[in-house]
């Protein structure tokens, strides 16, 4: 390290709260550090000037994927108070070489009538072959696209702006790219805060996990209004519902595998939550409506969520082990909802051919820096039971936040955004953990607008339309003759 080119120039950045000077440019990096004579790849970097005239330590941002641009976000004004923020983009995905695969974006689209079926999960598997052949053929090495590589892109990027100690802000799996830069430089990291915490080897959503969450949140809609005008248990609705599905509704199929997967990934954030019970209660007194349209957003959605090569090489050469058998592991007989993500991805068989990061850095390791965990109650993503059990004990000088009835990351920043943001800047400024600003918010179950009607409005509007065509066409075939 200490070797990559920083070329910079003077720009703007426009967020929320106004326009900032920054300054823009590009990081030269070598695509493989364990190669001699490896290639050059191209990363952008964006620095936002702080406010300040004499800024503490900047902070780096990571945000979460794998898979997902780093140069998106947009910082508030009062982190940029007194520190610079800096965005290094993600190498396989900003920059230079894109890891895209086409095929695995068609695989996405399933075989058949359920994308978790067999037949549909080999054809992803031979997706994946097709397109790292592809990858490797176009002279892409695949070794070179792990987290230690994204570390060490941070570090030749601290060097050349001549930072001698940074603050780290991390999110769901960059939380991940913050535990092991900090066991890598502890003399680099000042201060770390992450948000969404995603130990070693949670990647792999674990289906008994996702069964006591969702006994969680049926706890809680038992004690709300809307649990208490429904009969039947959300539990056993959703058990119901998953596992005997129909095939379609009116003349829309409804794919159980797509469906099951949609509904994990909403259960993320808590504004998405209340959509998903209440789609699966209508399908529970035979109205499958919301299921048919869950299933059809999956296909609108999550094939193009990703870069999937830099999903898979991030996400394989951390925490996958060719010992075990996850097609059983991660489906059980009896689970509620499984773990249909990780099912269809760790569970399929796919093989990704990428060199696996050291072992050390597959396990939880001691610190002295200074890091704050903040987690929500309910998130399926990230569950803060695994932070606080399997992180918190090695962080020396480490703290966490648990925010009752508060998901995934969107739900830290956007619920009580004034609250986070203090208890941020706090840290920051001086490691305190100020958390006094949050309020209890309680799960809000209301569904102003759910699915089922959603899909009911969307058909009938299309029914509008063809009819409004044939209208069209009969008038001018009758004024014709």
């Amino acid at each position: 390290m200490g070797s990559a080119e920083l070329d910079l120039k003077p720009c703007s950045v426009k967020t929320k709260s106004g326009r900032y000077p920054a300054d823009c440019g590009t990081l030269i990096v070598p695509e493989n550090r364990s190669k001699p004579g490896s290639r050059q790849i191209t990363l952008p970097v964006l620095r936002i000037r702080a406010i300040s005239q004499q800024p503490a330590e900047p902070i780096f941002y990571l945000t979460g994927g794998p898979g997902m641009s780093n140069m998106g976000f947009k910082p508030p004004a009062q982190l940029l108070a007194h520190h610079d923020i800096v965005l290094v983009g993600y190498r396989g995905v900003d920059g230079s070489v894109v890891l895209d695969c086409p095929a695995m974006q068609r695989a996405l689209k399933g075989t058949g009538k359920d994308l978790l079926s067999p037949a549909s999960l080999a054809n992803l598997a031979k997706a994946a072959a097709e397109d790292s052949q592809r990858l490797q053929q176009k002279g892409v090495d695949l070794d070179g696209y792990t987290i230690p590589e994204v570390i060490a892109d941070l570090e030749d990027a601290c060097l050349a702006f001549g930072y001698e100690r940074v603050n780290l802000l991390s999110e769901s799996y960059g939380t991940r790219i913050a535990q092991i830069y900090a066991w890598q430089h502890p003399e680099r990291v000042y201060r770390s805060v992450l948000i969404g915490v995603n130990p070693p080897g949670r990647f792999v959503w674990d289906p008994g996990m996702v069964d006591r969450q969702l006994e969680y949140d049926a706890r809680l809609w038992a004690q709300s209004p809307q649990g208490r005008a429904r009969s039947g248990s959300l539990v056993e609705t959703m058990r119901s519902v998953a596992h005997d599905m129909p095939g379609r509704w009116l003349l829309l199929p409804i794919n159980p595998g797509k469906v099951k997967a949609a509904a994990f990934v909403m259960l993320f954030n808590r504004k998405n939550t209340a959509m998903v019970y209440d789609a699966f209660f209508a399908a529970g007194r035979g109205d499958p409506s919301g299921l048919a349209l869950m299933s059809l957003m999956f296909d609108l959605i999550v094939p193009s969520m990703f870069t999937w090569g830099d999903f898979f090489s991030k996400g394989f050469s951390a925490d996958y082990d060719p010992s075990r058998d996850y097609a059983t592991e991660l489906d059980p007989p009896g689970s509620i909802l499984g773990s249909p993500l990780s099912y269809l991805f760790w569970g399929s068989g796919l093989a990704w051919p990428v060199k696996r990061i050291p072992d050390e850095y597959q396990q939880e390791q001691s610190t002295d820096v200074e890091t704050l965990l903040v987690s929500g109650s309910i998130d399926f993503s990230t569950p803060a039971e695994y932070a606080s059990r399997e992180l918190l004990p090695g962080l020396r000088r480490g703290h966490q936040v648990i925010l009752p009835e508060m998901g995934h990351v969107g739900d830290v920043w956007g619920l009580q955004p004034e609250a986070t943001l203090h208890l941020l800047t706090t840290f920051y400024d001086s490691g305190r953990v100020d958390d006094s600003h949050f309020h209890y918010q309680p799960m809000d179950f209301r569904v102003p607008m759910g699915f089922p009607k959603l899909a009911k409005i969307a058909v009938g509007v299309v029914a509008c339309v063809f009819l409004l065509i044939a209208a069209v066409i009969a008038f001018a075939t009758r004024r014709f003759r």
